[in-house]
């Protein structure tokens, strides 16, 4: 044996696959969320579909509480929050379905407004962690036969903001709605090409 051989040595279960996590298509979203459905997995449906339409990281996701997009017992059709990273408020729309997810969950699970919207099943913490998110998130693109390796809880906070992108092409759009403070840094998360993405951007400019 050749004392001098360079090995390089990785454990098993610390491969992992390199690069952006895919977003999701449309018939992917309908498919996991009428497989929770089925499943009356009722935190995770509320879950998902707030991680699609807010586009949040998954540390603000997981943080909030009740009162951050509700009003008593209803969801309301606007949130707010304010990213510590980049000191800027991210303002998403909360559609009907979402609404009525969130709305179904809170009367479930019993949600008072000083509450985290979704509170662990596991002590000591007090709200889902990212860790279990990620799992739920991979169990999800799991069920419809995705390879969980593809995605992960990027692929939540990329899936709206690469679908209306490729609708409207409009980069300034998603920067705003990611809360962005650079355009490269949504061209980067978009996994758009820098010379289409940038021609984009000059023609939405006013």
């Amino acid at each position: 044996m050749n004392n001098n051989a360079t090995y390089s040595h990785q454990p098993w279960d610390k491969v992992k696959l390199i690069g952006q996590k895919a977003p999701l298509r449309l018939r992917d979203i309908w498919a996991i969320r009428l497989r929770l459905q089925i499943a009356n997995k009722t935190r995770d449906l509320a879950l998902f579909d707030l991680a699609i339409d807010s586009k949040l990281r998954a540390f603000y996701l997981t943080r909030l509480r009740v009162r951050d997009v509700a009003h008593g017992k209803h969801v309301a059709s606007r949130a707010i929050v304010m990213q510590q990273k980049t000191q800027r408020p991210v303002q998403f729309l909360i559609t009907e379905q979402t609404r009525t997810a969130l709305e179904t969950w809170m009367h479930q699970a019993q949600l008072r407004s000083e509450d985290y919207l979704f509170p662990s099943r596991l002590r000591p913490s007090e709200h889902l962690s990212t860790r279990q998110y990620a799992r739920i998130v991979k169990a999800c693109v799991k069920v419809i036969g995705l390879d969980p390796a593809m995605y992960g809880i990027h692929t939540m906070r990329r899936t709206k903001a690469s679908l209306i992108y490729r609708r409207t092409k409009n980069l300034r759009a998603v920067q705003l709605l990611l809360g962005h403070t650079k355009l490269e840094s949504t061209v980067r998360y978009l996994g758009t090409e820098i010379d289409d993405a940038l021609e984009m951007a000059e023609l939405t400019e006013v």
